[in-house]
């Protein structure tokens, strides 16, 4: 960066160098006074004249000026055949004569300046301006980038833990390596497959895959590159993008985020938003309009697909749409094992074991765990990466970092033990609940202490008994602080939100609520189409709503009761864990079972 910056200071001295001999060249030698030719002829006879330049149209010269000081002339000559003569007889030290300037002389030189000027106005503004990323010229030029996948070489290999959205995809695969063998029977290239899923989950690589495995330019773009804000920029943007895709078809177009472009028209609060509709516009134009684009399929990926644009998904735009959802638990050890392959991994370092650890982490979530983990070893200067390092570098994903530089008071510190002690006991005394993996009151991220559950298997549903029961194990922290203390503290505010959105979910969309009924009384995520819905209410009527939090209010007191009175039954167990916590600061899953066999003993 330094040597661009000394480079780019260089080049401005320099113009400015040519600038300065430019303005001196421009502004002539020294200031010459035009006399008549017969005062010229009279200061010739005078002897004053000492210098003299004679050409066809001109005669310049210096001659003696009455100060004593040298004064320049110059005058239009006459026909005068005796002026060499003249020049002799009265001595004048320096005569000679000039080449004749013709008009196409003047001519050359003049335009040869109007060209420097245009040259150096070129390179120092428009060349800065487009260079410093602002295209001051190319508004309409896309921004996508043209990656090469047959020599980047990523294939469907490099994709793990997604086996139905790559058999969904391969079709699009044989597609751009063989259309005739689908042509011959009527059949066309899809335009456009929609990747939608959870932030992480793999969709720009499995649309980076695609191209790789078909062996065609794969273009790169994300879909707020198109929107500016001067009108018609994204649609212009739209069509370039297309016109480069067939250029080289067969190719693929790779979209990012198409709800930043793509979302329902007429939504926004006065009609909508214009500049973002005409690229949508242009947008369904280039996918079916009265050309077929031959050879180019349009992917785009969104986490959003419930507020795109009707149009964009209908069959002859976006033909397919792939689900593209978190890994389950065979997927989650083939993505450890991709990501593990560039770290040196040691012999205990078993990755079934993390994959049974984290149920509901994305593929960019299990990357992370196995950086953070080698992140570790490094600072520990380990020689390979170990299972106690991906185990806390599981805990740093879910959890943040430890902050031993946070210092509790002692009273502080056995309120915290208490609060997490009331967690384990309540989750460990009632079925149906995850197993507790991991209990501590080293600070992490915002929290003071924390409680790590983590399921035996993947799990699709959760009956009614399984949510009560979560309930219970995240008001036994709060339980246990007011049983133990006969007082609370805010330490329980997060325990609190989880368990009341549980409830309101419980009551609105499960139908797990005997007064409310079986009703679905969620409301649709309509606060992004103002404009349109602003007059609607809620869906249901005020008596309703009470009712609705009245069944709220029970399901959370219900459960609050249920753990208070686990805790007061089971206290000495509670106070066991507890002191131990304050001894060691971290306990196992294993750790705790040995000290619950004790207590029950």
């Amino acid at each position: 960066m330094e040597n661009k910056n000394i480079k780019q200071l260089l080049v401005w001295v320099l113009a400015f160098v040519l600038l300065i001999a430019l303005f001196q060249n421009l502004k002539g030698p020294q200031t010459e006074s035009e006399i008549p030719y017969s005062v010229f002829k009279a200061k010739l006879r005078q002897g004053l004249v000492m210098d003299v330049k004679v050409r066809p149209d001109l005669i310049r010269g210096e001659l003696k000026g009455e100060s004593g000081q040298n004064q320049h002339f110059r005058t239009l000559p006459l026909p005068d055949i005796k002026l060499v003569e003249d020049l002799e007889a009265n001595k004048v030290q320096n005569f000679q004569g000039e080449p004749d300037r013709s008009w196409l002389t003047g001519l050359v030189v003049n335009i040869g300046w109007i060209l420097l000027l245009f040259g150096l106005w070129w390179f120092f503004v428009i060349r800065q301006v487009q260079g410093g990323g602002k295209q001051a010229l190319s508004f309409g030029r896309s921004r996508a980038r043209r990656i090469d996948e047959k020599k980047k070489g990523t294939t469907f290999a490099d994709v793990a833990g997604a086996d139905e959205p790559k058999e969904e995809l391969q079709e699009i695969v044989e597609f751009l390596k063989s259309p005739d063998k689908f042509e011959k029977l009527g059949g066309k290239m899809p335009h456009g497959v929609l990747l939608f899923g959870a932030p992480g989950t793999g969709k720009t690589l499995l649309a980076r895959a695609v191209a790789g495995e078909a062996g065609v330019p794969f273009f790169s773009a994300s879909a707020s590159e198109f929107v500016e804000m001067f009108v018609g920029v994204g649609a212009s943007r739209v069509r370039d993008l297309f016109d480069q895709a067939k250029k080289a078809a067969p190719s693929v177009i790779f979209v990012d985020e198409l709800d930043a472009v793509g979302r329902h028209r007429f939504a926004g609060i006065g009609g909508g938003h214009d500049e973002r509709e005409q690229t949508l516009n242009q947008l369904l134009i280039e996918l079916d309009g009265f050309e077929q684009s031959q050879g180019v399929v349009l992917i785009a990926a969104t986490n959003r697909p419930d507020v795109i644009d009707p149009a964009l998904l209908r069959p002859g735009r976006f033909d397919r749409q792939v689900a593209i959802p978190l890994p389950h638990l065979k997927g989650r050890e083939e993505i450890l094992k991709v990501h593990a392959r560039k770290v040196k991994m040691g012999a205990d370092a078993d990755l079934s074991i993390i994959a049974r650890r984290t149920p509901g982490f994305s593929g960019a979530d299990l990357a992370n765990v196995v950086n953070e983990a080698a992140l570790l070893a490094a600072r520990k200067s380990k020689d390979a990466v170990e299972l106690s390092d991906l185990e806390e570098s599981i805990e740093r994903v879910v959890s943040g970092p430890q902050r031993k530089s946070r210092i509790m008071s002692d009273t502080e510190k056995k309120i915290v033990a208490y609060h997490e002690s009331g967690h384990v006991v309540v989750a460990k005394l009632l079925p149906n609940t995850d197993p507790v993996h991991k209990v501590s009151i080293v600070s992490r991220g915002h929290a003071l202490g924390y409680t790590l559950q983590l399921p035996k298997e993947d799990k699709h549903l959760t009956s009614r008994s399984e949510i009560l029961n979560r309930l219970a194990v995240l008001l036994g922290g709060r339980c246990s602080e007011e049983l133990v203390f006969s007082d609370i503290t805010t330490g329980a505010a997060d325990d609190l939100s989880k368990a009341s959105a549980y409830a309101i979910r419980m009551v609105t969309e499960f139908g797990m609520s005997d007064k409310v009924g079986p009703l679905s009384l969620k409301e649709p995520d309509r606060e992004i189409f103002l404009g349109r819905d602003i007059s609607q209410g809620a869906g249901y009527s005020e008596s309703t709503a009470e009712l609705v939090d009245g069944e709220v209010k029970r399901i959370v007191l219900e459960a609050q009761a249920k753990a208070r009175e686990l805790l007061s039954t089971h206290r000495q167990k509670l106070d066991i864990l507890a002191a131990k916590l304050i001894e060691v600061e971290f306990l196992s899953g294993d750790e705790i079972d040995v000290l619950f066999q004790g207590a029950a003993a």
